[in-house]
């Protein structure tokens, strides 16, 4: 096993009053696939979403216990939710891409974050996102199209494009092929085998 990437110690989760997630330890491996696989509701999606601090945007929510990663809380007041959250990617389980076109969608965090600093140095991170997540050839000749009009499954490796933009050390996956045929859920499973050569990966799934 690789050193750990992130590691979680005594980790609890409450929304109000109810106690969602009790005493999780877990570490998760540099450039490797962690899957969480339980059944519906066990709380994999809820503790997915505690490594980049998206249950922050959940009022009642409350996360307890230690999450580094490499080494560093990522719940210190002194974090950066927003410069995490490049740093910590995710993909969720329905396709959601913006209402913009597939360039844009891509191209979006990597302005937010000021990333490139010329229109060439965002075409050739776009293009990179498109090619490592295995749908630039279906798409290169049309993006200045809306995202929202491509299939399900290229939808998703957009989605997973959008994410990897801003080279991401870790990428959470939630449920990301519930929504597919079993054609692109085979393409997506193969991109993640890929990815993991450079980034840390953690997928949700019910599916073995």
């Amino acid at each position: 096993m690789s050193a750990s990437k992130i590691s979680a110690r005594a980790c609890n989760v409450f929304y109000g009053d109810t106690h969602a997630i009790k005493g999780v330890n877990v570490d998760i491996g540099s450039k490797s696939v962690t899957a969480f696989i339980g059944p519906s509701g066990c709380g994999k999606s809820t503790f997915l979403r505690c490594l980049n601090r998206m249950n922050d945007t959940i009022d009642t929510c409350r996360v307890e216990g230690t999450i580094t990663l490499d080494g560093e809380n990522i719940y210190d007041p002194r974090v950066d939710p927003v410069t995490l959250r490049a740093r910590v990617g995710m993909v969720f389980q329905k396709p959601n891409p913006f209402p913009k076109s597939i360039f844009d969608n891509v191209a979006y965090g990597p302005k937010i974050h000021g990333m490139a600093k010329s229109k060439s140095d965002l075409r050739d991170i776009v293009e990179n996102a498109l090619r490592r997540a295995a749908i630039w050839d279906e798409v290169k000749d049309r993006l200045d199209a809306p995202g929202t009009g491509l299939s399900g499954g290229q939808q998703q490796r957009l989605c997973i494009a959008r994410a990897i933009a801003t080279q991401p050390e870790v990428l959470l996956m939630d449920e990301p092929c519930s929504a597919l045929d079993p054609i692109a859920t085979f393409q997506i499973e193969e991109l993640i085998d890929d990815l993991a050569k450079n980034i840390s990966v953690v997928i949700v799934t019910h599916s073995m």
